[in-house]
């Protein structure tokens, strides 16, 4: 014989409301993984310590080495401080002024292109963001730092990121996308894989391109002995022009 079990009218919406919620809960962890690293915060790309003193605009000092680097999951060896002192201070262009100079990043085609009026100066392969867009829109550059820690993404999907001395960082930012969030051109030591997306928002380079970009972008690095250079209104900040979209791969 069936034995019916009577709820209270407030009973059965209690039901309910811890059945709808169970539903919602297994739907955020089963999404969740499906989703990119950096989809779940919007957390620094860089060391967050490091990016409020340059947004306070103290400088940096020459970091700790760290001979311990990853990049999801797979160990990489970083480069020393000292392998990176050494920068030189670009030859002044007669008649040239900071608005003469411009970055333009094409998405589409992983290029980064610079500059000097209507003239290309340079021209790189890059790599732009897979797992979290690259912004688009016009930028300036707002600080330069020799290197930087990177480090972000997330362990239990495989996307965890610890990288020191990121070298030849150029910070940018604009009205909408604040300093804070730390998206930069730099050079990458981590992959060669150059011309297909591999980042989490920021542009990745060759080192020898971001060395030399480096050099040729403002603010001028006045001190050669510094680790990082922040522009002012005497020493402005490259524009930074980024457009596209980043090809799913």
């Amino acid at each position: 014989m069936a034995i019916g079990l009577k709820l209270s009218k407030h009973e059965s919406s209690w039901i309910r409301i811890f059945g709808f919620l169970s539903v919602l809960i297994l739907a955020v962890l089963f999404i969740r993984p499906l989703l990119p690293a950096s989809y779940h915060t919007d957390e620094p790309l860089a060391d967050k310590e490091s990016l409020e003193k340059l947004v306070n605009g103290q400088d940096l000092p020459v970091p700790i080495d760290d001979s311990y680097a990853v990049f999801h999951n797979n160990e990489v060896t970083p480069p020393t401080s000292a392998q990176l002192a050494d920068i030189s201070l670009p030859a002044p262009v007669l008649g040239s002024t900071s608005e003469d100079k411009r970055i333009e990043v094409d998405l589409s085609h992983q290029k980064v292109y610079a500059y000097q009026g209507e003239q290309k100066v340079y021209e790189f392969t890059v790599s732009t963001g897979k797992w979290y867009p690259t912004p688009t829109g016009e930028f300036r550059i707002w600080t330069k730092v020799r290197s930087q820690l990177m480090k972000g993404g997330d362990r239990t999907i495989g996307t965890y990121y610890y990288l020191p001395n990121v070298p030849y960082v150029m910070f940018f930012a604009n009205d909408q996308v604040r300093k804070m969030r730390g998206f930069s051109l730099h050079g990458a030591y981590w992959h060669n894989n150059f011309g297909h997306p591999m980042s989490h928002g920021c542009i990745n380079m060759k080192i020898e391109d971001a060395h030399t970009l480096y050099d040729w972008a403002q603010p001028t690095v006045t001190n050669p002995k510094a680790w990082s250079t922040n522009a002012t209104a005497d020493n402005p900040g490259t524009r930074v022009v980024i457009y596209g979209q980043t090809p799913k791969e």
